[in-house]
Order: C-alpha cells, then sequence, then structure tokens
C-alpha cells in the first residue's frame, strides 16, 4: 500500500516561499497523479495542484496560478510544491493525495490516498 507523508511546512511571512514535499514509500508514483489541497479552519478542503506522473502534465486554480509550481522528482520519489509569493490567505493545512487511476484531477473524490498533512502559516 502507498503511504504519502508530506514536509516542508512551517511560518513564513507575506511575500516569502517554501517548498512542501510529499514522499511516496510503498509503491512508486509511476503510474499515479498526485495532487495537493488544503485546507483552513472552517473552510473546506480546495484543490492548490496536481501533475501527472506519466506526462508530467499540471493543473492549477486561478488562486495559486502563476505563484505555485507542482514538479517531479523522480529521483526520491516525491512530489514537491513550491510556494512563493504567499499571503495569510495562503495559510491552511496542506495535504498531498494519490491518484492511483487518473491523471490528474481537482477532484477531492478521485483521490484514494493522503497524507497527514502539513501546515502552512503566513504572518501578515
Amino acid at each position: 500500500q502507498v503511504q504519502l507523508v508530506e514536509s516542508g511546512g512551517g511560518l513564513v511571512q507575506a511575500g516569502g516561499f517554501l517548498r512542501l514535499s510529499c514522499a511516496a514509500s510503498g509503491r512508486t508514483f509511476k503510474s499515479y497523479a498526485v495532487g495537493w489541497f488544503r485546507q483552513a479552519p472552517g473552510k473546506e478542503r480546495e484543490f492548490v495542484a496536481a501533475i501527472s506522473w506519466s506526462d508530467s502534465r499540471t493543473y492549477y486554480p486561478d488562486s495559486v496560478k502563476g505563484r505555485f509550481t507542482i514538479s517531479l522528482d523522480n529521483a526520491k520519489n516525491a512530489v514537491s510544491l513550491q510556494m512563493n509569493s504567499l499571503t495569510p490567505d495562503d495559510a491552511a493545512t496542506y495535504y498531498c493525495a494519490a491518484d492511483l487511476w487518473g491523471s490528474g484531477s481537482s477532484e477531492i473524490e478521485s483521490y484514494e490516498i493522503w497524507g497527514q498533512g502539513t501546515q502552512v502559516t503566513v504572518s501578515s
């Protein structure tokens, strides 16, 4: 079974950057799609980015497009999320998830396996 572990969260000032990583164990990512989602207190979980391992196609919502970049690290069997120009609205717990059958989706229901999350705090 695949297990996902996120890392890289922390406290950053507005305008700063963070790089999150999602490492997989148990199986490789090579046939999956991987997504990042976030959830702030009192809000629904929302889509942040996704990437297809097979063709590296990426997907972003308008809220992060141009600021966030999702990428693959084949050697480490990991997926990274580079987050630039952070604002307090980006503060949330960030989760990575594996879509075992698809090629990348913004729908939570498409993802079968989830990590435990990593906290991102942005001070104004």
